[in-house]
């Protein structure tokens, strides 16, 4: 789908600003580091959009709670630092084609909204988490992913350029954007996070004059 015509439309400046893509915040909480045999346990997404001086902020949340891939390896270690509880009947968790499938449409709306032709990933450390969604829609058959296969915006290399900080809690910190350690470790705190780090650095980026959203002048026509 092609962006708006109008390019002072707010949808449009964001086609514009990454090249046809809209960025998506994911983040993931699992059962261990290996994509395609431990489980994926909570998966969240953050939708940005673009007001119309052409600056980012955080938009719609989307949190899932997972029911483990049967055979699927769960470290207690992941458990310990998550503080998940697979037992406790709040959990709520759903099948993980049920998840992703919910989470694609949302995602692929998102995208249209905006005028954009697809959604890219960015996570703090994102090839981690881009290797679990990738890992899921293979699992689930999914033939339609709305992100880029393997392009992504990693915010902790951001953070490293902009601040020093690679660790996301001390990077919002750095960019004094409230983070609170003992609501750290759930999908929807740290997708949210990430995602308000990333506006910082895009919005500040483009306050230093890295980019300016293209707009149309008006002709003489419409000035008379």
């Amino acid at each position: 789908m092609n962006p708006p015509d109008n390019p002072r439309d707010p949808a449009s400046l964001i086609a514009q600003r990454f090249r046809g893509f809209l960025p998506v915040v994911i983040d993931v909480e699992t059962g261990g580091f290996n994509a395609r045999t431990d489980a994926l346990l909570e998966i969240a997404a953050v939708t940005v959009r673009m007001d119309e001086e052409g600056l980012l902020h955080r938009h719609e949340t989307f949190s899932f709670h997972v029911d483990p891939f049967e055979g699927a390896n769960i470290e207690q270690a992941a458990l310990d630092f998550t503080g998940i509880d697979l037992d406790s009947p709040e959990r709520m968790a759903e099948p993980e084609l049920m998840v992703m499938t919910d989470l694609f449409q949302a995602i692929r709306r998102a995208v249209k909204e905006n005028g954009c032709t697809r959604a890219v990933m960015v996570g703090h450390n994102a090839h981690f988490d881009l290797s679990f969604v990738n890992a899921a829609v293979e699992r689930c058959d999914i033939k339609r992913n709305p992100f880029h296969p393997f392009s992504c915006f990693d915010t902790a290399t951001l953070a490293g350029l902009a601040f020093g900080q690679t660790v996301l809690a001390k990077a919002c910190r750095t960019a004094n954007i409230e983070f609170s350690n003992s609501a750290a470790h759930s999908a929807a705190y740290d997708a949210e996070k990430t995602a308000d780090l990333f506006c910082y650095i895009v919005n500040r980026w483009r306050e230093l004059g890295g980019w300016a959203p293209l707009m149309v002048e008006e002709s003489d026509e419409e000035t008379e």
